[in-house]
């Protein structure tokens, strides 16, 4: 089977959230299911950089939104690529999404459509490489940004099938219904089961509103976008999609995130126990005095999304038992300034910004990891958690509830617990949560079994590689 997999931002080669890891991590899992999967980026400089020199050109375009383009086909970060390179919308400094002034690059409309009318010519037309034909009999569309290729498949005639994947349905890719002829679509989709979106052209909900199939990143998240507080707007439209809604689980590499052979931390092992020379190694890093209770971590965008204001308002009741908060992450200029407003206090060590190689130490270091996210499609940082033997204190949604198995009397009885969840998702619970951290802490059997069951979860990719390829069989398959 051959798949295009259609995304605005892939692992190793750029990258601003997890579905650049889901991107970047699926041509590799899917290839023990027999498909082979090709990637369609947009050739940004780091893209274009990474690019073997080898790329030949497979299709041009005279006029993609205000200038030619080529589509080059070849390798880079280990992936099979197709790269639109087109300067004039892509060869810019700086965030992919944002201009200098931390706003929408006024083109992202034309510039992401851009990437699923290149897309859906592939799929539609085909290309030739090294001689041979190559035409998808599927195409994974991931958000908003690769929304709008089931209606450009439409008008190219495409006969492959659409799979479209939401990771946060926060993103819809919206701009005003002036922009439809610009798009290239037709006014005539521009109404509620088309892409209208209260006045507004919405690229996500045409993909919602087209694609054969739709998933998201976990079971729960796909749950919870049919209720109104979480769907965003679009819960009805989910609701009508339902018997065609999926959601598959995200996994991690588990080659990068391994504590036996992860190169960034203090010292790699296999069994909790070694995490204490990690531990202290990172107390020294982060100037934390030896404690008496949990070392927590957070590595995360600092947004209300993620309920860093309620890890706020509870923290007190973490420090007040001897725990500690070690936190990396950049973003709300508010709260990057409450947390290093807190870090004036004992126990908690902060710092603002991006660092791969301090995320890994973090994680090896610390005992617990918190995600306390109001909404969370999926959540990656407490899988990291889970395979470091790092218990995750978590909110009760999402992928969070999917992945993280509570530590209620019955599961600590039964031995099957590997972290905490607390519900409901205000500052309140956080705190309660907190002291239960804290009590478990404190028995060094419970907590030693948790952290070998953590590491025991699988986290990976293979079963979630296994539904993604019995989702798109079902999406190709004759009616």
């Amino acid at each position: 089977m051959r798949v295009l997999s259609v995304a605005s931002e892939c692992v190793p080669l750029v990258k601003t959230g997890g579905l650049a890891d889901v991107a970047g991590a699926l041509p590799g899992a899917l290839r023990a299911e027999n498909i082979e999967m090709r990637t369609i980026l947009p050739g940004y400089p780091a893209v274009m950089a990474a690019l073997d020199p080898g790329a030949a050109q497979v299709m041009s375009e005279a006029d993609l939104f205000g200038g030619s383009a080529r589509l080059l086909a070849g390798r880079a970060g280990g992936l099979d690529l197709f790269v639109i390179d087109a300067p004039h919308l892509y060869m810019r400094d700086g965030s992919i999404y944002l201009g200098p002034d931390g706003q929408d690059w006024p083109d992202n409309p034309e510039r992401f459509a851009a990437l699923s009318l290149m897309a859906a010519r592939i799929g539609a037309e085909g290309v030739t490489l090294d001689g041979q034909g190559w035409r998808p009999d599927l195409v994974h569309c991931h958000d908003w940004q690769a929304g709008l290729v089931p209606d450009y498949l439409d008008q190219f005639g495409g006969r492959c099938a659409t799979v479209l994947t939401i990771h946060n349905i926060a993103f819809q890719g919206l701009t005003g219904h002036h922009m439809i002829e610009r798009l290239r679509l037709p006014r005539s989709r521009f109404h509620p089961d088309g892409f209208e979106y209260y006045g507004q052209l919405s690229a996500l909900k045409a993909g919602l509103m087209r694609a054969d199939r739709l998933t998201t990143v976990s079971p729960t998240y796909a749950a919870e976008l049919m209720q109104p507080e979480f769907g965003m707007g679009l819960d009805g439209v989910m609701r009508a999609r339902r018997r065609d809604l999926s959601g598959i689980l995200n996994g991690i590499d588990e080659s990068i995130w391994n504590p036996a052979t992860d190169p960034a931390i203090a010292e790699t092992y296999r069994h909790p126990a070694g995490k204490a020379a990690n531990r202290a190694a990172l107390r020294a890093e982060m100037g934390l005095p030896e404690a008496t209770g949990p070392l927590c971590c957070v590595v995360s965008r600092l947004t209300e999304q993620k309920g860093l204001d309620l890890l706020l308002a509870a923290l007190p009741a973490l420090l007040e038992r001897g725990g500690q908060l070690a936190l990396l992450g950049s973003g709300n200029p508010g709260l990057e300034g409450a947390f290093q407003e807190a870090a004036r206090e004992d126990g908690v060590a902060v710092r603002i910004g991006y660092d791969e190689a301090l995320s890994h130490r973090l994680i090896a270091g610390a005992d617990a990891i918190l995600v306390p996210s109001r909404f969370e499609p999926c959540g990656l940082t407490q899988l990291y958690g889970l395979r470091y033997g790092t218990i995750p204190l978590v909110a009760l949604t999402g992928g969070l509830a999917d992945t993280v198995i509570n530590a209620s009397p019955a599961a600590i009885d039964r031995g099957v617990a590997t972290g905490l969840q607390f519900h409901p998702v205000t500052a309140d619970p956080l705190a309660v949560a907190f002291d239960r951290l804290c009590d478990l802490h404190a028995q060094p059997e419970i907590w030693s079994q948790m952290q070998a069951n953590a590491m025991r979860q699988p986290v990976g990719w293979a079963s979630s590689a296994r539904a993604y390829a019995a989702l798109y069989r079902d999406a190709i398959a004759p009616a």
